[in-house]
């Protein structure tokens, strides 16, 4: 195989190369992303299935000065190859490494950063409008998924883009997946013009002919308009496009690099908005990936040769736990429903779907129509469980006070992925929502620390009359793991806190926690009580209400005081302990508050980027030393290891 992937340091240099050239670098590409994710992780399939697009897309244009936008980016990889970073693969996601999305301060060739769905026509909309101000825009490509394309927020640009003719190219990149499979009207829809053999044929007789039609004064003139968009309904498979303003080309295969160049020229001289719909196939050329794209859409490092993960798993993740836990209480209760939105197996309700499909709702890439139509369920008589990742709750935060919150709705709201995220970084980082729901009126929120009480908050958050929020993180769930039957679950006191180590009079310091903070935090206060520190813990458990009694109790009873939340500091949990003090007239004397200041989290390993922001039990220890003048006893208690 020639090396022509070494010689690639910059789009220019891609352009040198012609025809089968350009296939031969395609499978270089393959090769190369299966060699390097393997070793890092990242995104295999999506990005396995858009390699010969991007290489005729750059072969094409000329970006930057012509703009290509990536729709939520998790597929760019190929055009962060040819857009000069191919040396930087070998930290991608990691610490102070790539990015795995579109990222401005990267490179001039991301023009819009991403990591969220359904915002490139939006961009490129907005691009448009701009390039006409100011005269010095190129060609605008935005590239989303079929997936993305069932988010609301694209047909509100699709609406907006033909209604205006901004001057964009959209294409469709149809894999049939988001990350699981595609669901809903706008899936079949496009599952129908994909898999007629004769369409493009037929489009373009029937657009021929119809526009040979003569015109003879105004009566005849309407005549013709009404059969042309009569033949138009009949025939033309892409009208739903048309009808948007956009005119509609394809589909074509969108491996064929050459056939795509053609498209991309014909789209150049259509004045207005195209939508040229490709067909690709994610997890192109490795058959693990193709056989189970959704398996392969986010993975950690791999075997190449079976696709087998390196890492081997010994506990349950908190989703596997509540998708099992949402099972056994669905078998005897009849009313409850599960829903997401395009995440049956991130959220585990995966599991809840295989035993309960007819009480089981995927409602596509729409977490707003996901919680609003929950409300419905509720009204309904129904006990709606929606699981959404806490990052793309954000989208929904109308929905969950207009329609669930204001008219104290019956379902409860289960925010996956919460906290510190890892290596997908800032754009998937849990880290608001305390901050936005715990202003909300009627909204009960609580944060689990373990297995066991993930399965008693869910209990009570289903069986709790009004709207509940139960919030957990990614990853292995902390304790054991032991699968209790549905009468082995509790109704939790809603607003009680559990004092892990009792609050006494004159203690030297006591440890506020909450959620996955708590364990760090135990692991610290026993260390500091076994040298001499008198150190209370209490794990808050509910972040709304709170605990006023015990919270106030351990204000006036300690010393010092250490509040402990994995997500940001405004506006959460020490915000609420600090506004409880300031309504008693309680003045404390020293409090120290860990979480994560006003910035962004970057991406990084969890336990990584949980050690920076002092969230492990060596931080909170360091900090409570601080706090009691002893700061230089930390290496002593706890010695720094070295790598």
């Amino acid at each position: 195989m020639s090396d022509y992937l070494a010689k690639i340091n910059g789009v220019d240099d891609l352009k040198k190369l012609k025809g089968s050239q350009l296939k031969e670098l395609a499978a270089e590409i393959r090769e190369f992303l299966l060699e390097n994710i393997s070793k890092t992780g990242g995104h295999l399939a999506s990005n396995l299935g858009t390699v010969e697009l991007t290489i005729a897309l750059h072969h094409y244009l000329n970006s930057p000065t012509d703009k290509i936008i990536w729709d939520v980016g998790h597929q760019a990889y190929t055009h962060k190859i040819l857009t000069g970073r191919r040396d930087c693969f070998a930290n991608l996601r990691q610490k102070d490494g790539m990015s795995g999305y579109p990222k401005c301060a990267e490179s001039p060739h991301d023009i819009i950063g991403a990591g969220h769905s359904s915002t490139s026509i939006s961009a490129a909309v907005g691009l448009a409008m701009a390039g006409e101000n100011l005269d010095e825009m190129g060609d605008i490509y935005a590239v989303i998924g079929d997936g993305a394309l069932t988010g609301g927020m694209a047909f509100e640009a699709l609406n907006h883009a033909g209604h205006i003719g901004a001057d964009i190219n959209v294409i469709l990149n149809d894999n049939e997946m988001s990350i699981s499979n595609n669901v809903g009207a706008i899936s079949n829809y496009l599952a129908n013009l994909r898999n007629d053999p004769t369409l493009k044929r037929v489009k373009e007789d029937i657009e021929f002919l119809i526009n040979k039609i003569p015109r003879f004064g105004k009566t005849v003139s309407n005549t013709v308009d009404r059969v042309k968009s009569a033949l138009k309904y009949s025939f033309i498979q892409g009208v739903l496009f048309e009808e948007f303003g956009f005119n509609y080309l394809g589909p074509v295969d969108g491996h064929d690099i050459i056939e795509l160049m053609k498209y991309f020229k014909q789209a150049e001289a259509i004045e207005g908005p195209v939508l040229l719909h490709v067909i690709t196939k994610k997890g192109k050329g490795y058959p693990p990936a193709e056989n189970n794209p959704d398996k392969f859409h986010g993975v950690g490092a791999f075997n190449i040769e079976d696709g087998s993960s390196k890492t081997v798993k010994t506990k349950a993740s908190y989703s596997k736990v509540f998708g099992e836990t949402l099972t056994r209480m669905a078998e005897s209760d009849k009313k409850i429903a599960g829903v997401t939105a395009a995440m049956p197996s991130g959220t585990g309700m995966e599991i809840f779907a295989r035993s309960y499909p007819e009480r089981y709702y995927d409602v596509g890439i729409a977490e707003q129509h996901a919680v609003t139509m929950s409300t419905g369920l509720a009204r309904g008589g129904m006990k709606p469980v929606c699981a959404i990742y806490s990052t793309f709750l954000q989208r929904a935060y109308d929905q969950v006070i207009h329609d669930a919150a204001i008219q104290n709705l019956d379902l409860t709201i289960a925010v996956d992925r919460a906290g510190i995220v890892g290596n997908d970084g800032e754009t998937h980082q849990g880290l608001f929502d305390y901050s936005f729901l715990r202003p909300v009126p009627n909204l009960v929120m609580m944060a689990v620390r373990d297995a066991e009480q993930l399965q008693h908050m869910l209990y009570t958050a289903v069986n709790y009359e009004g709207p509940a929020v139960l919030r957990y993180p990614r990853g292995s769930a902390a304790g054991d793991y032991k699968p209790l039957k549905v009468e082995e679950l509790k109704n939790l006191e809603i607003g009680k806190a559990e004092e892990l180590i009792k609050i006494e009079a004159e203690m030297d310091l006591t440890i506020l926690a909450v959620g996955s903070t708590v364990y760090p935090a135990q692991k610290a206060a026993e260390i500091l009580n076994n040298n001499g520190y008198k150190t209370a813990l209490v794990d808050a458990r509910f972040i709304k209400p709170l605990d006023e009694e015990m919270i106030t109790r351990a204000l006036k009873n300690s010393k010092n005081i250490i509040t402990v939340e994995e997500q940001v500091l405004a506006g959460g949990f020490s915000s609420a302990v600090l506004e409880l003090a300031a309504d008693r007239g309680i003045s404390p004397k020293n409090i120290r508050r860990i979480g994560v200041g006003d910035e962004f989290v970057s991406q990084g390993g969890m336990d990584e980027m949980k050690k920076e922001y002092q969230l492990d039990a060596r931080g909170i220890l360091k900090n409570a030393l601080s706090l009691l003048a002893q700061a230089e006893e930390v290496n002593k208690l706890w010695p720094e290891k070295k790598d």
